[in-house]
């Protein structure tokens, strides 16, 4: 249900519980049966208790969207201090792999396209990027994988983050299963 549907119901109740309580006045005025009075009574106290459940579900959300809202700008501020924290060790990451990709020999159009390939942007992505076709870009990475003697994307991917990352069990079982070259 939208906030506008809650603002829609909300009002409807509140009519009918103001219309009930104005036929009940008059009604009580002219000497009605009290059974009907009772009857009224009952239909404008469900009405109330329908006004008082939409109000609850209203408080009710506008608390959790306070709560939503304090954990996204929470989220965003531990981003923002993880990107200042990291930003040396980022952009010095960031100059290592153009001074291989450099030492690769390749071209400025290759380093970029390897960045971009770094990011893991598509190839039809890097094409809009670069504004080139993508038989370009597709030609170019082809290059990057041939200068570096690397067969794909995952493998120049693994060239630069294979010693970043934590070794996990199945590289240590991979160690062991190598043989020693002594």
């Amino acid at each position: 249900m939208t906030s506008r549907d809650r603002a829609i119901l909300l009002i409807t109740l509140l009519l009918i519980t103001a219309i009930i309580a104005f036929d009940l006045v008059t009604d009580s005025g002219e000497g009605v049966a009290l059974w009907h009075l009772l009857a009224e009574a009952t239909a404008g106290l469900l009405g109330l208790c329908g006004v008082f459940y939409v109000l609850k579900d209203i408080f009710r959300l506008k608390k959790h969207l306070n709560r939503e809202r304090q954990i996204s700008a929470s989220l965003k501020q531990e981003s923002e201090e993880w990107r200042d924290r990291s930003k040396t060790y980022l952009d010095g990451l960031s100059e290592a792999i153009d001074q291989q990709l450099s030492a690769w020999h390749l071209t400025p159009a290759e380093r970029e396209v390897a960045f971009l390939l770094l990011k893991g942007m598509s190839l039809k992505e890097i094409a809009e990027i670069r504004d080139t076709a993508e038989k370009t870009a597709r030609v170019q990475s082809m290059s990057i994988y041939a200068k570096a003697g690397l067969s794909g994307r995952s493998e120049l991917a693994a060239f630069f983050l294979e010693d970043l990352l934590p070794a996990t069990s199945m590289d240590a079982n991979k160690d062991r299963e190598q043989p020693s070259s002594n």
